[in-house]
C-alpha cells in the first residue's frame, strides 16, 4: 500500500479524457494532488532541471507516481484499478464505489464502457471531421506549450494530426464501423438524457465511478470538438450541462443514503444498460475470440451493421474482468441484476450463474 501523508502525484494534459476523469474524481473526494504536465508535451524544457521520475511499463495518461511502503516509488496507470485501489488507500475520504455489491457491479460494467467504447466516439470525431481536426491541431500542442513560436507548433500539430489519424484503425473508426460508431453515440446521449431527467448521477444523487468515466469522454465530445460538441447542443442540452457541472464537485455535499435502491432499478437505468449490453457485449466477445485465435483482426454484426477492426488484447482483459466481478457477486445479488437488467448483462458472461 502506498504511503499517503503527501498529495498525490500525477502527471496529464487537458486533451486526455482519462486525466479529466480522474482530476474530477479526486477533486470530488477531497484528495490532495498535484498535476505535473506531461513531459511529452513540454518541448521548450530543459527536462534535467525536474527530478528523474519512473517510467510506467505503457506510457498512457495520466500517469500516478506511487510511493510503496518500502518508499520505492513507481508509475502506474489504468484509471480503473486505480480508483479501487484509492477507494482503501484514501479510506478517510468520501467514496466513489457504491457499497452495495450489485451497485457496484453497474457501475463497473458502465465505467467500462465509457473507457472503452465511448471512447471510440471521442476519438472517431476529433479525426474524422475536418473542423475538429483543425481545432484539435491547433489547441493539442499549445497546451503547455503556449510560448512555443507559432512556426514550432505548426510543425507539431502537422505530426499529432497525422499521428492520430493513423490511430484511428485501432479504435475502430472505419468507413465500416463510422455509422455504428456514431450511432451508438446518438443512442447513449438520449438514454442519458432520459435517465438524469430523474435524477443527478447514474447511480443516484451521488456521482460514482461510472459518471467520471463519462464525463471524461464528453469532456472532448461535449466541450472541446465542434462536431460532437453542437450535437449535444441541439440535440441533449441536459447533457452538455451535466457534463459542465462534474468538473469540480468538491463543494458537492452527499449522503450515504443517496445511492440508488439496488432492488428496484429505475427504467432509465436498464434502458441504458440494455443498450450496452446489446452493442458491447458482442463487441467484447468476438474481440476476445480473435485474440485468443491470434487473430489480427475481427469482424462482428452490432447493432445490425458490419464491425470491423484490429483485435486488442487489453480489451479481452476487460471483458474476463466483468466476468470476474459477476462472478464474485453473491447468488442474491446475482439473481437481482438478472431479474431486472438480464438482457444488458447476459452478453459479457458466460451464463453460469451461482445455483
Amino acid at each position: 500500500m502506498e504511503k499517503v501523508e503527501n498529495p498525490l502525484e500525477l502527471m496529464g494534459v487537458p486533451g486526455s479524457p482519462y486525466t479529466r476523469k480522474m482530476l474530477a474524481l479526486l477533486r470530488y473526494r477531497r484528495i490532495p494532488y498535484r498535476l505535473i504536465p506531461s513531459d511529452r508535451h513540454r518541448a521548450n524544457d530543459d527536462m534535467s532541471r525536474y527530478r528523474t521520475r519512473p517510467q510506467p511499463k505503457v506510457h498512457l495518461l495520466p500517469i500516478f507516481f506511487l510511493t510503496n511502503e518500502e518508499g520505492e516509488e513507481h508509475a502506474v496507470c489504468d484509471s480503473t484499478p486505480l480508483i479501487r485501489r484509492f477507494e482503501n488507500s484514501y479510506s478517510q475520504y468520501r467514496k466513489v464505489i457504491p457499497n452495495d455489491a450489485s451497485l457496484a457491479f453497474i457501475d463497473y460494467l458502465i465505467e467500462d464502457y465509457a473507457d472503452e467504447w465511448l471512447t471510440k466516439a471521442m476519438f472517431h470525431y476529433r479525426w474524422s471531421y475536418h473542423d475538429d481536426i483543425k481545432k484539435a491541431g491547433q489547441i493539442l500542442p499549445r497546451w503547455n506549450n503556449t510560448n512555443t513560436p507559432d512556426q514550432e507548433i505548426l510543425k507539431k500539430s502537422e505530426e499529432i494530426s497525422q499521428h492520430q489519424i493513423s490511430r484511428l484503425r485501432y479504435v475502430g473508426s472505419n468507413e465500416i464501423t463510422r455509422s455504428t460508431i456514431e450511432e451508438s453515440f446518438l443512442t447513449f446521449l438520449d438514454a442519458l438524457n432520459e435517465h438524469l431527467k430523474n435524477q443527478p448521477f447514474i447511480l443516484g444523487n451521488r456521482p460514482a465511478a461510472s459518471d467520471f468515466a463519462v464525463y471524461g469522454q464528453l469532456t472532448c465530445l461535449a466541450l472541446f470538438d465542434p462536431t460532437p460538441q453542437k450535437l449535444i447542443l441541439d440535440r441533449v442540452p441536459r447533457v452538455y450541462a451535466w457534463t459542465e457541472t462534474l468538473e469540480d464537485l468538491s463543494g458537492y455535499e452527499v449522503l450515504q443514503d443517496d445511492w440508488l435502491k439496488p432492488q428496484i432499478l429505475p427504467d432509465t437505468l436498464i434502458n441504458m444498460i440494455l443498450n450496452i449490453g446489446a452493442l458491447y457485449g458482442p463487441y467484447l466477445k468476438a474481440n476476445a475470440i480473435a485474440v485468443e485465435e491470434q487473430s489480427s483482426e475481427f469482424e462482428v454484426r452490432l447493432a445490425g451493421r458490419q464491425w470491423r477492426q484490429r483485435a486488442f488484447p487489453y480489451q479481452k482483459k476487460c471483458l474476463n474482468q466483468i466476468q470476474e466481478k459477476f462472478d464474485s457477486l453473491s447468488k442474491t445479488s446475482q439473481n437481482n441484476l438478472i431479474e431486472q437488467c438480464e438482457a444488458g448483462i447476459a452478453p459479457f458472461l458466460n451464463l453460469k450463474y451461482k445455483d
